[in-house]
Order: structure tokens, then C-alpha cells, then sequence
């Protein structure tokens, strides 16, 4: 259940600017953003903090990651943004997206690259950091700069995850569901 509905148009002249450069033209600000817009100062450092830039990973292992934080943080909202928006986009496949869903990072359908991309994410979704194992995966295939990255990655959307679900930010109507999740 919604619990601050979102801004909804006419906006004032400074927040329809900074919602419009947070979308593609032509499409609509999203629930999320609309909400945080409650708060402008919040929704400028959202924006200016989110890394959907060309960073130094691969948008297709960060899509990766984002995907597998929003589903172990149970963020229907923004995984299911993430899947219509950007999973196919930058190459993930069916079975890989509903990968993200299952808890056991250890299976054979992820490349070890992507292996060590979601046992980073559920380490530290478990532990709050990571053990050596998943430390030697992510060097073998990351360098310094990347692992930096896909860290703070993480933790930028364990922020997203607890937002979407503590609001209870209506989904988007466009947005993938989840079909099921595991238990905890």
C-alpha cells in the first residue's frame, strides 16, 4: 500500500525540469521518482548518484547486478523497472533475469563472470561484505575501479530497494513482476 502518494503535474518550473532529464523523452516520470520529488534535495542526489552512466563495467553486468540486489532486497518495483527498461536492452536473457529470482548463486547457468557479480551482491546483501573466495572471483575478472563500482552499485540499490518497499511505491504499469520468490 502506497504510503506518500507521489507529485503528480502541473510540477513546479525547476522539479519538471529535473524529473524530465531523469527520463527518455516523451515517457512519463516514474512513480518512484514522483515520490522522492517530496523531497527535492533527495531526488537531486538520487539522480546524481544512481551510476546508469557508462561507467567502467559493462551495462549488461551492471544490469546484472542491479537486477539481483532489487530481487534480494524483494524490490518488486525497481527490478521489474530494471527488466522492462534495461535487461533486454543490454542483452539478458529470459533464464538469466529469472536467475536473479533464485538464491543459489552457485548455479551452472551463470558464467563464472556473472558468478562472481551475483555472489557479490548476496554476500553482501548477507554479510555486509565479502569472504576471500568471493573477493578472488571478483579480481579474476574485475579490475580495482570495477570492483569499486559494482560495490557501491549495490549498495545504491539496497537504498532504491528499501525506498520502493517502505513507501510501498504502487508498481508501474509496464513493469515485470515477479513470478515468485524463494524464501529467505
Amino acid at each position: 500500500m502506497e504510503r506518500i502518494a507521489p507529485l503528480e503535474p502541473p510540477y513546479a518550473p525547476e522539479l519538471a525540469e529535473e524529473l524530465s532529464a531523469m527520463m527518455p523523452p516523451g515517457v512519463a516520470p516514474l512513480r518512484l521518482f514522483r515520490t522522492l520529488a517530496r523531497n527535492p534535495r533527495v531526488l537531486s542526489r538520487i539522480r546524481g548518484g544512481n551510476l546508469l552512466d557508462r561507467g567502467s563495467i559493462d551495462r549488461r553486468d551492471r544490469e546484472l547486478a542491479i537486477l539481483r540486489t532489487c530481487a534480494r532486497c524483494r524490490s518488486e518495483y525497481e527490478w521489474g523497472v530494471h527488466v522492462a527498461f534495461f535487461a533486454r536492452r543490454f542483452g539478458i536473457p529470459e533464464e538469466k533475469v529469472a536467475g536473479t529470482l533464485d538464491w543459489d548463486w552457485r548455479n551452472d547457468h551463470w558464467t563464472p563472470k556473472e558468478r562472481a557479480i551475483v555472489r557479490l551482491v548476496d554476500e553482501l546483501h548477507e554479510r555486509a561484505t565479502l569472504g576471500e573466495d568471493a573477493w578472488r572471483d571478483l579480481t579474476a575478472h574485475f579490475a580495482p575501479e570495477q570492483i569499486v563500482e559494482l560495490l557501491v552499485l549495490a549498495g545504491f540499490y539496497h537504498t532504491i530497494s528499501y525506498v520502493t518497499n517502505a513507501l510501498g511505491v504502487e508498481l508501474e504499469e509496464f513493469a515485470e513482476r515477479f513470478p515468485r520468490l524463494p524464501d529467505a
